[in-house]
C-alpha cells in the first residue's frame, strides 16, 4: 500500500551562481520529512533504476526552459506520486540505495551531523530506558537496539513499532504518528518541534487474537501489561487504538466523536447536539475505500511547527442499507487512522492465508499492495484532492506567489 507522502508546498531559493532553484517540502504522515531539490531526486531515481530497472514508476522529466506555474504544479504532483509509488515495493524499501538517500536528506534538512547520541524510549508501562545510538540510525535499527536491551525476542519485532508520542495536560498521552522503518527517530523527535514529545515503543497490531503469539516472550508480555492481559480480553475495545476526541458528519455535521479502532472495526462514540451519546460500529468488511484530505492552513513552514495535521479529514465509503455512503471524520490524527485501517486489512489477509491455504491468497510483504478477493475493492488515498481552504505561507517562500486551492 502507498505511504502517506505529499508535497503540499515548494519554495524558490537563490543558488550560489545567482540563479534560483526550487526546494520541495516532503511530508510523511502529516509531518515534515525532508526538503529536497529536483536534481537530488533525479540522481536518486537513476541510482534506483540501475538496481531495479524498469520496475520503478516513471520519474518527472527535466525541463530545459523556465517552468510556468502550471508546469511547476504538475511536476510537484508527479514527484508526490513518484514517492508514493516507489515506497510500495518492499524490495526497494529495504535496499541500501533507498535507505541511504532518505537518511541523508533527513539529516541535511534539519542540519544534524552523524554522531553518537543518547535517546530515551518511553515504554507502555511508563518507564523510560535510555539507549546509545547514532543520529543516523533508522527506526528499524533503533527498534532492534531497544528490543535487545529489554529482552524482546527478535522474531516478535514485527508486532511492535516506534511512535512519536506527546504528553498533554493532566498527563494524557496522545499518539502522533508511527515512525516508518526508514525514518530517523533522533531527527524526527527534533523536527516535530513540540514540547513533551517522546519516542515510544508500542504494540503495532490491531487483531487482539495476536496476543497469543507473544505469550512465550516475557518481555513482550510485560509490554502489554501481563497482569491485565487475560481479563482484558473480555473488555470492550481491548487492544484497540483510541484516538483523541474529534468531530464527524454523522448523523449530522459537527457531532463530537471518540474513535476506537481495532478488531476489524471502527467504533465511534458520537455525542449528538442534545448531548445524547450514540455508538456506531463500522465494519471494515463493508468499507470500500478511504482518503485523507488536508483542509487547514499551513503556517510558519520554517518555524518549529512543521505539521500538516491542524485540519485534516478522513472520509470513507461504507455500505449502509445496500447503498454506498460517504462518512467524514475530522481529526488531526487522520494519517494515524489511515495507517490503522491499512494495518487491519493487512492482518486480515495474513489471517485468511493461514486459515485457508487452499484459497491461494497472495500474502505480500509489508509495503506491497494486497491481492485478496475480499479486499480488491478496499483502496486508500492520500493524494490531497482540492482543498476547501487555502494554504497560506510567506509569499517570499512561494515558488509562484500564493498557493491556491487548485495547486494542491
Amino acid at each position: 500500500m502507498k505511504m502517506h507522502f505529499c508535497i503540499p508546498v515548494s519554495q524558490q531559493r537563490p543558488d550560489a551562481l545567482g540563479g534560483r532553484y526550487v526546494l520541495y517540502s516532503v511530508y510523511l504522515d502529516g509531518y515534515l520529512f525532508c526538503r529536497v531539490r529536483y536534481s537530488q531526486l533525479h540522481r536518486w531515481n537513476e541510482q534506483l533504476r540501475r538496481v531495479f530497472g524498469n520496475s520503478l514508476p516513471p520519474f518527472p522529466p527535466k525541463y530545459y526552459l523556465a517552468m510556468t506555474a502550471s508546469m511547476a504544479d504538475e511536476r510537484r504532483d508527479q514527484l508526490e506520486q513518484y514517492l508514493q509509488k516507489v515506497t510500495m515495493d518492499p524490495n526497494m524499501l529495504r535496499s541500501d540505495v533507498f535507505i541511504d538517500f532518505l537518511k541523508l536528506v533527513q539529516l541535511d534538512t534539519f542540519s544534524i551531523t552523524i554522531n553518537t547520541a543518547a535517546l530515551d524510549i518511553f515504554l507502555p508501562d511508563g518507564r523510560n530506558i535510555q539507549i546509545e545510538i547514532l543520529t543516523s540510525d533508522t527506526a528499524e535499527r533503533v527498534l532492534e537496539v531497544v528490543s535487545h536491551k529489554i529482552g524482546l525476542c527478535q522474531e516478535l519485532l514485527g508486532y511492535f513499532g516506534l511512535f512519536l508520542i506527546r504528553f498533554r495536560k493532566e498527563g494524557k498521552l496522545s499518539v502522533m504518528k508511527k515512525l516508518a522503518d526508514f525514518e530517523l527517530p533522533y531527527v524526527s523527535l527534533r523536527s516535530a518541534g513540540m514540547e513533551n514529545c517522546k519516542v515510544g515503543l508500542r504494540k503495532w497490531y490491531m487483531d487482539p487474537s495476536l496476543d497469543s503469539m507473544l505469550m512465550d516472550c516475557t518481555a513482550a508480555v510485560d509490554l502489554i501489561h501481563m497482569q491485565f492481559l487475560e481479563l482484558s480480553q473480555e473488555v470492550r475495545h481491548y487492544g484497540y487504538l483510541q484516538l483523541d476526541p474529534c468531530t464527524c458528519d454523522y448523523p449530522e455535521p459537527g457531532c463530537g466523536a471518540v474513535l476506537s479502532v481495532g478488531n476489524d472495526e471502527i467504533s465511534c462514540c458520537i455525542t449528538l447536539p442534545d448531548n445524547q451519546t450514540q455508538e456506531i460500529i463500522f465494519q471494515m468488511s463493508r468499507v470500500k475505500c478511504w482518503k485523507v484530505t488536508f483542509l487547514g492552513t499551513l503556517l510558519d513552514v520554517d518555524g518549529p511547527q512543521r505539521t500538516l495535521n491542524q485540519n485534516l479529514e478522513l472520509r470513507f465509503q461504507y455500505s449502509e442499507d445496500s447503498r454506498w455512503q460517504w462518512f467524514v471524520i475530522y481529526t488531526k490524527q487522520a494519517f494515524l487512522l489511515s495507517s490503522s485501517l491499512k494495518k487491519m486489512i493487512s492482518e486480515k489477509t495474513v489471517k485468511l492465508a493461514a486459515e485457508n491455504p487452499e484459497m491461494q491468497i497472495e500474502v505480500p510483504e509489508q509495503g506491497k499492495s494486497k491481492k485478496c478477493h475480499i479486499q480488491q475493492s478496499q483502496k486508500e488515498s492520500s493524494r490531497f484532492p482540492p482543498r476547501k481552504s487555502k494554504i497560506e505561507i510567506a509569499k517570499a517562500d512561494c515558488v509562484f506567489g500564493t498557493i491556491k486551492e487548485e495547486d494542491l
